[in-house]
């Protein structure tokens, strides 16, 4: 035992480190969003800055926020599993509240703290990912084998969603059910049972849309917004002939006409067409590559955490990957007119103290999931060189399941594993589990 105290003490010692890419890209896209919301906002105030300090405000603040949660063991957070998610429906019914909620344009959406307006469903999107990423840990086999296991986190939602639907929000709903879907998969649900639910929920979502008259306006106009150019029509119109002018190089920073009063909302939800009219399809391009790089770079971290056997680490990475994928997805199909009108921000590029506050705040938990990845590999790789096997206790992580030395397991052999622990267990009516996979990337 004395003998293995240094290399246990070592071992300790090793860290990890964030990934470059990850932050690269989010430092990028954070520096465009706030030379377009100076550019988008000039002419929305008597103060042509006003909304630019506003946003470099929450911008600081959630970078606060995110070097924050940078400093979280991922593991403690997940042992409050519980309470993050009754802090969700917490939020949710603060907002109810008369004096503390504050309504906006007729939606009851924000909270009243202090100096700032907050929505709390962006607070919410975070604890809900990580509830339903800890669920997927802790119901892994029940998920693909049993109704019951399959049911519970789409009753959470159902009823997460009947609660925004009472503000109203119907894009965040969307998003929220598109997140707990995918998850479900890439936690290996089974798909044959997953289809009836979700086509039942579909089709339940797409009746709330057509039965509420605003809601059936903005999907007409959507489908031919020149028709009724200047009432229901009027926000796309103007953003397809902001996007029109930027061409292929844009008309200069600056520049815009759209932003001067004719294109509503120009610094938040069509920040993007601004954006495609100033710097034209060059710098439309430059954003998607970006994003794409921060999404991407996502789902490959989520895809390395799960075949090192660290589920929750990837289901987290996945979760906050799906969510700021979707997000961006409507708000730019919402701009080009391919989506019905939404009021959902562009990540890191829109104007929006909530949504860049919790932004920030998930991209930090992406690079704590990255550092606590290095430091994984770095400890198996030091265990490796110095002869350690799975005979020295001491010298293991107490936040990793057990690996051997050799090499990391992948998808197949883990599946393999899990499927001989349960019969060993007596549990052989459970299905092997079923590891998301995107190939070998390396």
């Amino acid at each position: 035992m004395n003998d293995m105290s240094p290399q246990a003490t070592r071992l300790e010692a090793i860290g990890g480190a964030y990934d470059r890419w990850l932050l690269g890209a989010a430092l990028a896209l954070a520096t465009i969003g706030v030379i377009m919301v100076a550019s988008a906002s000039v002419a929305l105030a008597g103060d042509p800055t006003y909304y630019l300090k506003r946003h470099l405000f929450h911008l600081a603040l959630g970078t606060v926020l995110a070097l924050g949660v940078m400093q979280l063991e991922l593991r403690k957070v997940e042992e409050y599993n519980k309470w993050l998610l009754i802090g969700c429906f917490v939020l949710l019914a603060l907002v109810m509240l008369p004096g503390l909620g504050h309504s906006v344009n007729g939606a009851r959406r924000w909270l009243r703290l202090g100096l700032l307006n907050f929505q709390a469903v962006e607070a919410v999107k975070v604890l809900y990912i990580i509830w339903l990423s800890s669920y997927l840990v802790r119901f892994s086999d029940e998920v693909n084998a049993t109704w019951t296991a399959l049911f519970k986190p789409l009753g959470v939602v159902v009823a997460l969603v009947a609660m925004l639907l009472l503000q109203p929000d119907f894009g965040s709903s969307v998003l929220l059910c598109g997140i707990t879907v995918a998850l479900l998969v890439l936690g290996g649900g089974n798909l044959p049972k997953m289809a009836m639910p979700a086509l039942f929920g579909g089709a339940l979502l797409v009746g709330v849309a057509v039965f509420e008259p605003y809601r059936l306006r903005r999907i007409t106009s959507f489908v031919d917004p020149w028709a009724d150019q200047l009432g229901s029509g009027y926000q796309l119109t103007n953003a397809l002939m902001a996007i029109g002018r930027g061409e292929w190089t844009g008309v200069g920073l600056g520049a815009s006409i759209q932003k001067l009063n004719y294109l509503p909302e120009a610094h938040t939800d069509f920040i993007f067409s601004v954006l495609a009219e100033e710097t034209g399809f060059a710098g439309v391009c430059v954003v998607i590559a970006l994003l794409s790089l921060l999404i991407g770079r996502a789902l490959w971290l989520g895809m390395q955490c799960v075949e090192q056997r660290r589920h929750f680490s990837g289901y987290v990475a996945y979760g906050v990957a799906l969510w700021l994928g979707m997000q961006a997805f409507i708000s730019i199909g919402v701009n080009l007119g391919m989506l019905p009108t939404k009021g959902l921000t562009l990540p890191l590029i829109s104007a929006g103290g909530s949504s860049v506050m919790m932004t920030c705040v998930a991209v930090g938990v992406l690079l704590r999931v990255s550092w606590e990845y290095q430091r994984a590999v770095r400890r198996q790789s030091w265990r490796i060189a110095g002869g350690l096997d799975d005979a020295a206790p001491a010298a293991a992580d107490e936040d990793e399941e057990p690996v051997p030395a050799a090499a990391p397991l992948r998808a197949t052999e883990v599946a393999a594993r899990a499927q001989q622990h349960a019969a060993v267990r007596g549990t052989s009516r459970l299905q092997s589990r079923v590891e998301p996979t995107f190939g070998d990337l390396r």
